[in-house]
């Protein structure tokens, strides 16, 4: 949910525009969030087509990662609150769309087997600021900002962000972000972790995040996926469990053909070529 409301859209003309856009260049899956003229507002619409999108790159193995960006100004300003009022109008309180939609989002970006990298450009607002901060970078620019703007419209947080921020600033700032539910602006995103780089130019962003993503789809992948579990493991288990998860991990990742050229290319002193096999 959120507590920026974006300006009413103007009348739409001809074609309904696709709310996500996906493109493809080499092994980078770009997801951008498409409806710029209210700030990328989440609906049902583009809820399940990001729900939907995320489930079938899972298994896609010609993508080797992702990119997640707003189209316009603003990266996602969250749950769309017109769509939410006329919900609330008819008498349907019980808020559904965290169980079908935001909690199956959050639980695909985290558990991604592959690099997600979110493109921050503006305000990531309410769930749009929990679906960047569930990305394994986040790159932004000088117009970037975080508002976790659930409380302002009297909410708990959801799309994970009880999970993931608590992770990157420690449970003490993550109350205070998530109580006092104020802007977090762009150099202070960066300087507590909410942003992995902080570009010159808003402009940079996108290129920027996409040629993060090309650099890490062009790596080891499986093992990629296998240090991501690891650490979902690790940061909420016991030692014993780490222990288990990466023993698991390193079976699966020594049995793969890109450990083997990396070791041959180490023994011949050359440069591994990975493939994500």
């Amino acid at each position: 949910m959120t507590a920026v409301q974006p300006p009413h859209p103007p009348p739409v003309i001809g074609l309904k525009a696709e709310p996500l856009l996906v493109d493809r260049t080499g092994a980078v899956v770009t997801l951008t969030l498409n409806r710029p003229e209210a700030m990328n507002a989440l609906t049902v619409d583009l809820k399940e087509a990001l729900r939907d999108t995320l489930a079938s790159l899972e298994s896609d193995k010609s993508c080797r990662a992702i990119v997640l960006a707003g189209a316009g100004t603003a990266f996602c300003v969250g749950q769309d609150l017109r769509e939410h009022a006329a919900q609330l109008e008819s008498g349907r309180t019980d808020l559904d769309t965290v169980r079908v939609h935001y909690n199956p989002i959050a639980q695909r970006l985290a558990s991604m087997p592959k690099p997600v990298v979110a493109a921050v450009r503006g305000t990531a607002a309410g769930a749009g600021a929990s679906f960047a901060l569930l990305a394994d970078f986040r790159i932004g620019g000088p117009k970037t900002s975080f508002l976790m703007a659930f409380a302002n419209v009297g909410l708990a947080g959801d799309s994970g962000v009880s999970w993931s921020l608590p992770r990157i600033v420690g449970h003490a700032r993550a109350l205070e972000l998530l109580l006092l539910a104020e802007p977090v602006r762009a150099q202070r995103s960066y300087e507590i972790g909410l942003l992995s780089q902080l570009t010159d130019d808003d402009e940079q962003v996108l290129p920027a995040a996409q040629e993060l993503a090309a650099r890490l789809a062009a790596g080891p992948t499986i093992a990629y996926g296998a240090i991501k579990r690891e650490l979902s493991i690790g940061d909420a288990g016991t030692l014993s469990d780490a222990l288990a998860a990466e023993a698991q991990a390193q079976a699966i990742c020594g049995a793969t053909a890109d450990h083997k050229a990396a070791v041959d290319a180490f023994v011949n002193k050359q440069k591994p070529a990975f493939e994500g096999r």
